[in-house]
């Protein structure tokens, strides 16, 4: 049986099925016998131990694993969600079953939201279950420990096991729900964890059941054929023989170089990404620096962390991109006005030309750190829209010290006119992820429309190819920074529309360094050639597979 679901990365595994334990049942609503406080006493204790717990996993697992934990720890203490618990505990319920009905009506409220949001409802549903753990002496939800490797399948699994997952032991993960942007894709990703997402149909599998998890594929196999099973395994043996091979730079099958950058946010990942082969930074988020804060950080503060990321790639390019704030990134010292549609609102360069004060302080901070340091800073503004506001960043740039001003191209406007942007600024990158959200007019938060955000629609690509194109006839490089750099496929089509670089997640690096040396620019543009000429997303990658497939039979016959 084929079960299909939507594939975390490009690994494949083998494997019997251990199922993870049922959830915690719900709490009986019975009137408690103690007195609230005593009640608000047991419930605030607990949520402060799970906090703390939290925020112990998450130092221990690093990287973006900290950041979703330590974002989950606070939630845990959230002022609101211990008035929820309060106002359900002066009704008489147990502490047990008022963070039950706190934590439900905050994760309902997130689902209903669909989308991104929906996809957070699960975080709240993991705390709920271990705070009411400690309150009953039970053991908090976790992964099962059969004591031998196994492919790990689960309603869906929480960042706090995702992060500390034993990956000797888990060979791969399937999940029922979630989608590529929960937290169990995103955790998955950064680790390398061969993952299914959103594969409905595997909470039919029962544990012992042999199965093949193919990411590549989007694919789950039951009950495989012996024929199936070598096969996964002849590719498994061919992806760990990738992985051990001498890290190389970037680059086509003749040579011609074609930089693979790293996607950061913050210095945290630098050494894994140069461990990956990362060749430089090609889109550092400085958001870390002012979420959570009531005011913008000073300028010494920002200068310590830019000057560490940038000591970290001494030698080589580091993009920043400024403060890209609005929309699911809200800052009440930069934008705290109420928006109906704050996607298409008071977001990227807006906000920050809105508020000067915050972009000179960080344009000062990035110069400061570029000064002290030696590797090559690049600095870009996002959510450009107009020639005017490529030409605003880029003076203001230049004047508080920046070398080197760029602009995203995020928006269908910038890629129209991407000719005259490019003329007033010294380089431009992608945003496909943007990009294809405004292209689409499908926002990117929402679950309804999930499916029209797929960066291989030919509109997206025409828009890509037309920057492609200004950046040759300019001499400017064009970059691309979105999740489409990580598609080993997608990649190479990107290459022949004109990218010049391409940056993503560092754990995509070596599926895409070794998915463009089998092609030469003859090939990628043969490739985007097939893709540009299809009618939708799904129609323009089998074009671009069928290419591919013609290729590779054509260089084996003259072989």
């Amino acid at each position: 049986m084929k079960i299909t679901g939507t594939g975390i990365g490009q690994g494949v595994a083998v494997g019997s099925v251990v199922r993870m334990a049922e959830r915690l049942p719900e709490p009986v609503d019975r009137p408690s016998h103690l007195d609230p406080k005593l009640e608000g006493e047991r419930a605030k204790a607990s949520m402060s131990v799970v906090a703390a717990e939290l925020m112990s996993r998450g130092a221990k697992a690093g990287g973006a694993a900290q950041d979703v934990l330590e974002a989950q720890a606070m939630i845990a203490e959230d002022p609101s969600l211990v008035d929820e618990v309060a106002n359900r505990l002066e009704n008489g319920k147990t502490a047990e079953r008022a963070v039950f009905e706190a934590f439900a009506s905050y994760r309902d409220l997130l689902a209903g939201m669909g989308g991104y949001m929906a996809e957070r409802a699960a975080d709240l549903d993991d705390i709920s279950q271990r705070v009411i753990a400690h309150l009953l002496k039970l053991p908090a939800p976790g992964v099962p420990d059969p004591g031998h490797p196994f492919v790990l399948v689960a309603r869906d699994l929480a960042p706090a096991d995702t992060a500390t997952l034993d990956l000797d032991q888990v060979l791969g993960l399937v999940t029922v729900d979630g989608g590529p942007t929960s937290h169990t894709a995103i955790l998955a990703r950064e680790k390398s964890i061969v993952a299914i997402v959103g594969a409905a149909d595997a909470s039919g599998l029962a544990d012992g059941d042999t199965v093949i998890v193919d990411a590549a594929n989007d694919l789950v196999v039951s009950d495989p054929s012996a024929d199936e099973v070598a096969a996964a395994k002849a590719r498994i043996a061919e992806r760990a023989a990738l992985e051990a091979a001498p890290v190389t730079p970037g680059a086509l099958a003749d040579g011609t170089p074609v930089p693979l950058l790293a996607n950061l946010g913050s210095a945290d990942g630098a050494a894994e990404a140069l461990r990956l082969g990362a060749e430089g930074v090609g889109l550092f988020r400085t958001e870390f620096l002012f979420l959570d804060a009531d005011t913008a950080p000073s300028i010494t503060d920002q200068q310590a962390q830019y000057t560490r990321m940038l000591s970290a790639f001494a030698g080589k390019k580091v993009v920043v991109r400024v403060l890209d704030a609005g929309a699911d990134k809200p800052l009440s010292f930069l934008n705290d006005a109420a928006e109906e549609n704050p996607a298409l609102g008071l977001r990227g360069i807006r906000a920050l030309r809105h508020s000067e004060v915050i972009l000179r302080e960080q344009l000062t901070a990035l110069a400061a750190a570029d000064a002290a340091t030696d590797a090559e800073l690049w600095v870009m503004a996002p959510m450009i829209a107009t020639v005017d506001e490529t030409r605003y960043f880029t003076a203001l740039a230049k004047e508080l010290g920046i070398r080197v001003a760029g602009v995203m191209v995020e928006t269908p406007s910038a890629a129209l006119v991407a000719d005259h942007v490019l003329a007033a600024c010294d380089f431009a990158s992608i945003g496909t992820n943007d990009l294809t959200q405004y292209t689409m007019a499908a926002d990117r938060l929402l679950g309804t429309v999930a499916k029209l955000q797929d960066p291989w629609h030919p509109a997206v690509l025409r828009l890509i190819a037309d920057v492609g194109r200004a950046g040759a006839e300019l001499g400017k490089p064009v970059g691309i920074c979105g999740e489409a750099a990580a598609d080993p496929l997608l990649a190479v089509v990107l290459v022949g529309l004109g990218a010049t670089s391409l940056s993503m997640s560092p754990s995509a690096l070596a599926d895409v360094r070794a998915s463009l040396a089998r092609y030469s620019p003859d090939d990628a543009k043969a490739l985007a050639g097939a893709a540009l000429a299809a009618e939708g997303a799904a129609e323009a990658r089998a074009a671009a597979q069928a290419v591919a497939s013609e290729i590779t039979t054509a260089r084996e016959a003259a072989s």
